[in-house]
């Protein structure tokens, strides 16, 4: 594995495609009837959700509405070498993942990527039926999957987490098929084994993954899109405010 990984093998510039009309179409690994089977939605917003700037740290006692810039320290047990937990818990078609992935995660990955063990999560509602719930509806809970097959089939987070910053910038268009078979093209990754991962057991095998994010970054008292996790303690989260960089103990290193 290199030691140095430069920008542009991270998050290249996509050319300009004269995109065609299937662009408009919806993504048809699966088929509706299928999703329905198994999942449940819940459409709570879908208005686009507006940017922000980043935070250290949930808001304050004393000001609800006003949040400080105090990282979470990593706890003494990692040793000299260790990889340290980092984890982004983000919605596929929430513009704050956009900002995350692009201004937070991408500069982290770049400069600690061997000295960390990076993990993308989702946010969601898993329902008595085992379904999930999305808060920007069916197509967002497709997104979700897309991507946790692309970590499935492709551990390496150079590739997958390039895939899914590629769909991030146009989180609008996820889970359009068009949109998947380009940054899957750019990335490296068979469009098939992604289809097929996709609709797996009918759709189940895709659908487990994502429960199963979902119920990680619910144990992990995460709510908000996006929220990034150091050594397992709440980091940033994206909710106003300025943000800092990396702990000393992992720029030193």
């Amino acid at each position: 594995m290199a030691s140095h990984i430069s920008l542009s093998s991270w998050d290249e510039k996509r050319p300009t495609r004269s995109r065609s009309a299937r662009r408009n179409r919806p993504w048809i690994m699966i088929p509706v009837a299928l999703l329905v089977l198994y999942t449940v939605y819940a459409i709570r917003n879908t208005a686009a959700i507006p940017a922000a700037d980043w935070t250290l740290s949930p808001p304050t006692a004393a000001d609800p509405k006003k949040s400080t810039a105090v990282a979470a320290t990593p706890n003494e047990a990692h040793t000299a070498g260790a990889l340290v937990p980092l984890e982004a818990h983000i919605m596929s078609k929430c513009p704050d993942a956009k900002d995350c992935l692009k201004e937070m995660i991408l500069p982290a990955m770049m400069r600690v990527y061997e000295k960390v063990n990076f993990t993308l999560s989702y946010i969601g509602k898993t329902t008595e039926n085992d379904g999930v719930e999305c808060m920007h509806g069916p197509e967002e809970c497709m997104g979700n999957i897309i991507e946790l097959c692309a970590t499935h089939l492709y551990p390496d987070p150079k590739i997958n987490l390039g895939f899914t910053m590629c769909l991030t910038r146009d989180y609008t268009d996820i889970p359009q098929r068009e949109l998947v078979e380009d940054c899957a093209l750019e990335h490296g990754i068979d469009f098939e084994k992604l289809e097929s991962c996709a609709a797996q057991d009918d759709g189940a095998f895709g659908l487990r993954m994502l429960r199963d994010s979902v119920s990680r970054s619910a144990t992990a008292g995460v709510t908000k899109s996006c929220t990034v996790r150091l050594d397992e303690e709440i980091y940033c989260i994206r909710d106003g405010g300025g943000v800092d960089g990396l702990p000393e103990r992992l720029r030193s290193q």
